[in-house]
C-alpha cells in the first residue's frame, strides 16, 4: 500500500496573495454601473441545467464555488480559492487502485440572506447534480468521484463520496488522479452550492415554473451579486451582494441585456447601451480579420463526422479511413467560419506553460490543399481493397446532424465531397437535438455530425468519452489498447507522463478512424476600450465582476 499526503494550503495562500493587485484598486470600479449583452435571455438559472453562455455567465456572478477563476491585467487566467480557504490532498494506492481525497476547509462566508455557507450546501448541490432523476448533461463532471456509478445505479446519492465532516469541512474522494479536478470541476457553474431549503421553498411557490423562475429576486446567493430586477425577455439587473465575504473591485451593478441575434447585440453596443458584447456579427468579424494581428478565440468544441462502428458497413476500418481521406477540411472550415481540425482536442486546451495540447502535438490530420488529390486517390484505393468497385456499392446512406444554418451548409458540402470523390450517395438529414441524440444513443445511424465538447478544459475530458465503458461512446468504438491508455492516464501522478499517454490515446483513436474531426470552432467578443478586467472563461462564460475603468 502506498500512502502519502500533499498540503495545498500554502499554494492556495500564495495564489491568493498574488491576487492582491487585482483587488487593490477598488476605487477604479467604485460606483460603476456596467451593462453587457452576451446573447439571448438565459434558458435556465438552475446551475445543473444552464447550458447557454448567458445563463452560465449570470450564474458565475450569483454563486461562488470552492475555487474561482480570475484574470490578470494581461488576460491570463488562474484558479484561486473561492469558498475553500484551504485544501488538503491525500493520495492512496491499494491493490493497484488509486484514490485521492480532497478535504476543503471553508472560509467564513454568508449567503445573501445572512445564513452561513456550509459544507452541506455543497453536498446537496453535488448529489442533486449526480442524481440521474435530474437528467443534467453535466452530471458526468462528477464521474471522477468515487461512488458515482454506484449511486446512480442504486439511485442512492448517499453512496456518492462527497460528505460534510462538519459545517466548515467538505470531503471529496476521487477514483483516480485527476489534475483538472480543482481547476475545472470546482469552478464549474454546475457544481455551485445551493441551499436545499431555498430550492424547496421557491419550488413550492413557483407553480408550473422552474423553482428559480417565479421571482428571481428571491434567489439566495453566495457570490458577488444578487438579482435586483428582471424585465422579462429584455434585461436582468444584478446588484452587489452586501454579504459577499470579499471586497469587490468591480461594478456595483451589472445589467444583462438580451438580444436574439449577433446583429441585434452589436446594435446595442454601437448605441452604447452596453459596454461588452458577444457574439459579434459577421460584418464586424470581417472588419477585424483585416487586422493581421487579430485572431479569434478558440472554443472548446470540435465538429466531427461519427461512424457507427457497430454497423455492418462501418465495422470495417478501411471504409472508415476511405471516408475520412475523402474529406476536404479546409473547405468545410471555411463554410463553417472555423479552423480545419488537427485532432479531436481543439486548440486552447492547456498542457503546460510551454503551450496548449494542440500546439505541442504534431498535426494528426493532413489538411494541406496540395496533398488533397493524393488523399482522394488513396481513399478510392482503400475502397477497392475492401471489395467495393465504387462508392455506389455501399448503398444509399444518411448523414444525421443537428439542424442549423451552419450545420446545413457543412452537411451539404460534406456529402457532396463523399459523392464526388468516392461515388457514395449520402443524404444529409437535419434533426432536432432530441432526435439526433436518440438516434446516436440507440445506434440507429451509420453517419452523423456532432459537436464534440467537454465540460472541463482538459484533453482527458475530450478523450475519455471513447473508452469501451463510457456512455458517451456514441460510435461504439472498442479498443483494449485505448482503454488501457486511458486507465493509465487516470492513475498518473506524473504530469508529463500523463500528457504523453493522452497524446498517444488521441493518435490511436484517429488511427482507427472511429470518427473524423472536421473543424474547430472560434468566437470573438468586445469590451469598451475605456474598461478593463473582463475575461472569457475558456469553457464559454464571461466574468465582469472585476471590470474597472482603464487607467488614463
Amino acid at each position: 500500500m502506498k500512502h502519502f499526503t500533499k498540503r495545498l494550503a500554502a499554494l492556495l495562500l500564495s495564489a491568493a496573495l498574488c491576487a492582491v493587485p487585482l483587488t487593490g484598486c477598488a476605487k477604479d470600479g467604485e460606483g460603476l454601473a456596467l451593462s453587457v449583452c452576451v446573447g439571448s435571455a438565459p434558458e435556465s438559472l438552475d446551475p445543473i441545467y444552464a447550458e447557454d453562455v448567458g445563463g452560465q455567465t449570470v450564474l458565475s456572478h450569483l454563486y461562488e464555488n470552492l475555487m474561482r477563476v480570475t484574470a490578470d491585467s494581461t488576460g491570463k487566467t488562474s484558479v484561486l480559492p473561492g469558498m475553500a480557504k484551504s485544501v488538503d490532498q491525500e493520495e492512496e494506492t491499494k491493490d493497484g487502485a488509486v484514490t485521492v481525497t480532497y478535504t476543503f476547509r471553508l472560509r467564513s462566508a454568508r449567503w445573501s440572506d445572512g445564513q452561513s455557507v456550509t459544507a452541506g450546501d455543497f453536498v446537496y448541490a453535488w448529489q442533486r447534480l449526480a442524481n440521474p432523476a435530474t437528467g443534467s448533461r453535466y452530471a458526468d463532471l462528477l464521474s471522477v468521484v468515487k461512488g458515482y456509478q454506484e449511486a446512480r445505479a442504486a439511485k442512492d446519492m448517499s453512496l456518492l463520496q462527497v460528505t460534510a465532516k462538519n459545517d466548515s469541512t467538505l470531503v471529496v474522494v476521487l477514483n483516480g488522479h485527476y489534475d483538472w479536478f480543482l481547476k475545472e470541476v470546482c469552478t464549474s457553474p454546475a457544481t455551485m452550492p445551493l441551499r436545499q431549503d431555498v430550492v424547496q421553498r421557491l419550488k413550492a411557490s413557483s407553480g408550473d415554473q422552474s423553482w428559480w423562475e417565479g421571482d428571481p429576486t428571491q434567489l439566495v446567493t453566495n457570490g458577488p451579486y444578487t438579482v435586483a430586477a428582471l424585465e422579462e425577455g429584455r434585461s436582468l439587473q444584478l446588484a452587489a451582494n452586501s454579504r459577499y465575504y470579499a471586497a469587490q473591485p468591480g461594478p456595483q451593478s451589472v445589467a444583462f441585456h438580451f438580444a436574439g441575434s449577433a446583429e441585434e447585440a452589436w446594435s446595442l453596443y454601437e448605441a452604447k447601451t452596453v459596454d461588452a458584447v458577444w457574439p459579434l456579427p459577421d460584418a464586424r468579424l470581417t472588419e477585424l480579420a483585416e487586422d493581421p494581428e487579430w485572431a479569434p478565440l478558440p472554443e472548446l468544441a470540435t465538429y466531427a463526422a461519427l461512424f457507427n462502428c457497430a454497423s455492418d458497413l462501418f465495422s470495417d476500418p478501411a471504409i472508415r479511413e476511405a471516408m475520412s481521406l475523402a474529406i476536404d477540411r479546409s473547405a468545410l472550415a471555411q463554410a463553417a467560419g472555423g479552423l480545419p481540425a488537427e485532432g479531436v482536442v481543439p486548440p486552447g486546451v492547456p498542457e503546460n506553460e510551454e503551450g496548449d495540447f494542440r500546439s505541442l502535438s504534431s498535426p494528426l490530420l493532413d489538411n494541406s490543399p496540395e496533398s488533397y488529390a493524393d488523399r482522394c486517390v488513396q481513399a478510392r484505393s482503400l475502397l477497392e481493397q475492401a471489395g467495393y468497385n465504387s462508392g455506389a456499392d455501399l448503398g444509399e446512406q444518411e448523414f444525421l446532424y443537428l439542424k442549423s444554418d451552419v450545420n446545413d451548409a457543412v452537411a451539404q458540402l460534406l456529402c457532396q465531397q463523399w459523392q464526388e470523390v468516392l461515388g457514395v450517395q449520402v443524404t444529409p438529414k437535419g434533426l432536432t437535438e432530441r432526435g439526433l441524440m436518440s438516434a446516436l444513443r440507440n445506434g440507429e445511424y451509420t453517419l452523423a455530425g456532432r459537436s464534440l465538447t467537454a465540460s472541463a478544459n482538459d484533453a482527458e475530458c475530450f478523450l475519455r468519452s471513447w473508452t469501451s465503458e463510457s456512455r458517451e461512446n456514441l460510435v461504439a468504438y472498442q479498443s483494449t489498447a485505448y482503454d488501457t491508455l486511458m486507465k493509465i492516464v487516470a492513475g498518473a501522478a506524473d504530469g508529463t507522463a500523463r500528457m504523453g499517454c493522452l497524446h498517444d490515446s488521441e493518435a490511436l483513436l484517429l488511427m482507427n478512424h472511429a470518427l473524423a474531426p472536421l473543424y474547430t470552432k472560434v468566437t470573438a467578443w468586445e469590451l469598451r476600450e475605456t474598461l478593463t478586467g473582463a475575461f472569457r472563461d475558456p469553457r464559454g462564460w464571461f466574468s465582469f465582476a472585476g471590470v474597472v475603468n482603464r487607467p488614463v
